[in-house]
């Protein structure tokens, strides 16, 4: 049997349509359908049922995607371990939220001893959860960082970490508020305030009501800034309350430039899952990256 029509098959079995096989492998539709269908001939069975958008596996199809694959994907690991050396260096498409990513993930991938111990050319993009996982199962990207869980057999994800989020103001809000009515732990308390977010749906905050108060916020939002970096600039600037994560605005609170407002007894918490094309681990410099990712967020909190 043709390993070549055997990695279209794979392909198009985890990607759940022709078109997306067609991106991932760098060749046309029609190729596709026709490596598929000569496959078909071979086996005398259907593997697919086609749909109006995409294709479903029929049994046989599932089964010999799951006996296939992996002896595809470790031959794939034994025709790239001759690439991986010193000699070549193969640059590694990473995307994720701009403030995770360059907070935590950056610095892990390019911080002595990492970047001598480990050679690796990066290019990264920033966007959306939506975003990210669109443009990781088009091939545009080797690695995600994604707060959303991808469905689907083409994608891949483990839990990289939890963030915590905190409940912000500058110190000047807190005095206004006073001690009574922190301590009362309740959202009326703080309904007074501005909010400062990074979209108008007020997605931190209306988590936070949610999660902490079991409400929904009824301020709308005062500043509206996309990047969190810049949310915090604005709560120790004094322009209202914000919920952050704590890994970003600890430094901001340990110098008393912003206070907590609030210290719930189980706090929102926030998951981030490290996304790759089912298969691709088997790339040695996917795997490395992967790993030292990995690695890193056991010292994360």
């Amino acid at each position: 049997m043709d390993l070549a029509l055997l990695r279209t098959f794979v392909t198009v079995h985890r990607a759940g349509s022709f078109t997306r096989a067609a991106a991932l492998l760098g060749l046309s539709q029609p190729a596709v359908t026709s490596q598929i269908r000569s496959l078909e001939r071979q086996l005398g069975r259907p593997l697919f049922l086609r749909q109006a958008r995409g294709v479903i596996p029929t049994s046989i199809g599932d089964e010999l995607a799951h006996k296939a694959a992996p002896h595809l994907d470790a031959l794939l690991e034994i025709t790239e371990s001759g690439l991986d050396d010193a000699s070549c260096l193969r640059t590694l498409h990473l995307a994720g939220p701009p403030e995770f990513t360059t907070e935590r993930a950056l610095p892990a991938l390019t911080e002595p001893p990492v970047r001598d111990d480990h050679p690796l050319a990066l290019r990264v993009s920033f966007g959306n959860a939506e975003e990210i996982l669109e443009g990781l199962a088009a091939g545009h990207h080797d690695l995600a960082i994604s707060t959303i869980r991808p469905r689907g057999a083409l994608l891949t994800a483990t839990v990289l970490c939890d963030e915590e989020h905190v409940l912000v103001a500058a110190p000047l809000w807190a005095d206004r508020l006073g001690e009574d009515a922190l301590r009362c732990n309740s959202a009326p308390a703080l309904e007074g305030l501005p909010v400062i977010e990074v979209h108008e749906s007020l997605p931190f905050v209306s988590r936070y009501w949610a999660s902490v108060f079991d409400s929904r916020p009824k301020s709308s939002g005062t500043v509206i800034v996309p990047d969190l970096r810049a949310v915090l600039a604005c709560v120790a600037a004094g322009a209202g309350l914000a919920v952050l994560p704590r890994y970003l605005c600890a430094p901001a609170l340990k110098h008393g430039e912003i206070v907590s407002l609030h210290e719930p007894a189980v706090p929102p918490l926030r998951t981030y899952f490290l996304v790759a094309r089912t298969g691709t681990l088997a790339l040695p410099y996917i795997a490395r990256a992967h790993e030292l990712l990995l690695r890193a967020a056991t010292g994360w909190c």
